[in-house]
């Protein structure tokens, strides 16, 4: 709904106003009366705001809020989703982190978030266009929602790199590390199929840092920068490869897909 004018709103009001006063003069001419100058203008008056009121909150007052609440849900919306991808964006999954963060905490849960960065991204951008480009990141988004669950958050962090929040893996920890490197794996056989692009075959990879969300708090930005570390060391490792996060360097945990397409995989943790 579009919101009124200022011209529309004078209009309106004008039309409301000289309807119900006309109806008024005509009832006052039709019905006998003896009343004074005086009565009859408060009777004018009272009877033109109770006419008026109604028919100005019904025309006018009411659009207008109508179509400023639906403007400002949709400030909202775009402030929190990525308008080519329609996935959260960074914004939106800091929100859904801290919140995921402090549940765990609060559970003792484990949780992880994983960090994707598409490897040949580039090449296709380079030698198809940015439109090859941004549909190859489309595709992605897609995927990863289609297999992700509705408990998860999945957001685009910006470019070619996306999150996937989960907030509930295991109570124990090397369960909950078994099972963050599964779906990592799973989302990068993902990136790996293939799809098509006018009449062109496209492909990307991708490469995926994991975080551990435990009991201890952390901001939720060091998370996403550790993430990001993470999914650094997996691209030095090599393309297809997921990487979880540790202090020590020399106790990472390291877990490198199959190269090629594969079926579609379920995230299933």
């Amino acid at each position: 709904m579009k919101p009124l004018t200022t011209g529309q709103v004078v209009l309106r009001i004008a039309v409301i106003i000289s309807a119900a006063e006309s109806l008024i003069m005509l009832a006052l001419g039709a019905i006998p009366h003896e009343a004074s100058t005086y009565a009859e203008a408060v009777m004018d008056t009272a009877s033109l705001v109770t006419l008026s009121i109604p028919a100005i909150y019904w025309w006018v007052i009411r659009p207008f809020v109508r179509a400023r609440e639906e403007a400002l849900a949709q400030i909202r919306y775009l402030a929190h989703i990525d308008p080519l991808t329609q996935l959260a964006n960074r914004r939106l999954m800091l929100e859904h982190l801290e919140k995921a963060i402090a549940r765990i905490a609060r559970h003792k849960m484990i949780g992880a978030l994983l960090l994707l960065d598409l490897d040949r991204f580039k090449p296709i951008n380079d030698t198809y266009g940015h439109d090859a480009g941004d549909a190859s990141l489309v595709e992605i988004a897609g995927r990863m929602q289609s297999v992700t669950r509705s408990e998860d958050v999945v957001a685009r962090l910006g470019g070619d790199e996306f999150l996937v929040l989960i907030s509930d893996l295991d109570l124990d920890e090397r369960v909950a590390r078994e099972k963050a490197l599964r779906v990592a794996n799973n989302l990068i056989e993902l990136a790996a199929e293939p799809f098509d692009f006018h009449e062109k075959t496209l492909q990307v990879g991708a490469s995926v840092g994991i975080r551990l969300l435990g009991t201890a708090n952390v901001d939720p930005e060091v998370a996403i920068s550790e993430a990001d570390s993470a999914m650094y060391r997996a691209k030095q490792a090599g393309r297809g490869c997921a990487v979880l996060f540790e202090k020590q360097v020399d106790k990472s945990y390291r877990s490198c897909a199959p190269p090629g397409p594969t079926a579609t995989p379920k995230l299933g943790i």
